[in-house]
């Protein structure tokens, strides 16, 4: 079975590169995709040299910044339709992931024919090691999880019980992080791949719908992990947290209406939500100056 790798790059071909330059000798892979997402300080020139170096990684041009969703789903269609992948890695630049992690994911899609994604434990270095999995929320619950405050006080309520894990080497779940997973390349296209109406965030959420709704399932790897250096890609493009949360708040009302398919009433009830997270936001910016 052939993997590929997709890395995106948006103005930070350092990351990207370095990501690249470890992934090059791992046997386990086919072929490295550098999609450049129209960056604008000269990292697609470096990617493209980079590719020019080495038969096993190739170097594609999105037009247009059309977000992580589009980026991606050129990514994994040049890998599945020109490389001849059965199998794509979509790793973010700031990553680390194993040869031996690689392979424990694709065995786990070949074993498991009704499988369409699979990811492991993310070693994450502001959260730590995090089981990397919830299930699909309805309105109510989408809402929670946004809050700073509230995802903390309802997680019980939020994320998967501990018994669903203990003692397990794999489990079947419902959305995972983007980070670093490995999909089906044919399954992936053919669910739609992720919802290119979305810029950045809650792409796992649909990813997750889309498959589900296709008959298709995914696979959390519980004896195999990758490191993730959080949000070093992101906040090089977003440094405001105000801006990632207004990202956010936008993804996440395109997915409530396209996905959960909400009315006017709970829209309504999201915008005033979103509003007081600002609120927390500011209030806690506002903490930490005094502080200093």
């Amino acid at each position: 079975m052939k993997v590929s790798c997709v890395i995106l790059n948006y103005n930070d071909s350092e990351t990207a590169l370095a990501l690249a330059e470890r992934l090059l000798p791992y046997e386990s892979l086919h072929q490295i995709v550098l999609v450049d997402n129209a960056s604008t300080d000269g990292s697609g020139e470096r990617l493209a040299a980079f590719a020019a170096q080495t038969e096993k990684a190739v170097f594609l041009a999105a037009p247009c910044n059309g977000g992580y969703g589009a980026g991606n789903n050129l990514g994994v269609s040049w890998a599945v339709r020109e490389g001849g992948a059965d199998y794509v890695l979509i790793a973010n630049p700031d990553v680390e992931v194993s040869q031996s992690c690689i392979r424990s994911m694709a065995r786990a899609l070949e074993k498991r024919p009704e499988a369409a994604a699979v990811t492991a434990v993310m070693e994450d270095e502001t959260y730590g090691a995090w089981r990397n999995a919830w299930p699909l929320r309805g309105f109510v619950r989408e809402l929670l999880a946004m809050g700073p405050v509230s995802r903390r006080v309802f997680r019980p309520f939020l994320e998967y019980p501990e018994s669903r894990f203990r003692g397990k080497k794999a489990a079947w779940v419902d959305a995972v992080h983007g980070s670093c997973l490995m999909v089906d390349g044919a399954k992936f296209l053919e669910c739609g791949g992720y919802d290119e109406g979305m810029f950045l965030y809650q792409e796992e959420a649909v990813l997750a719908w889309r498959m589900r709704t296709g008959g298709y399932r995914t696979i959390l790897l519980l004896n195999a992990s990758y490191r993730h250096h959080h949000s070093v890609s992101i906040s090089h493009s977003f440094a405001g947290e105000l801006e990632r949360q207004r990202l956010r708040e936008t993804s996440v009302l395109y997915y409530m209406k396209h996905y959960l398919f909400i009315n006017r009433l709970q829209e309504r009830i999201a915008r005033l939500w979103f509003w007081g997270i600002r609120m927390e936001i500011r209030a806690a910016g506002a903490l930490r100056l005094l502080g200093e």
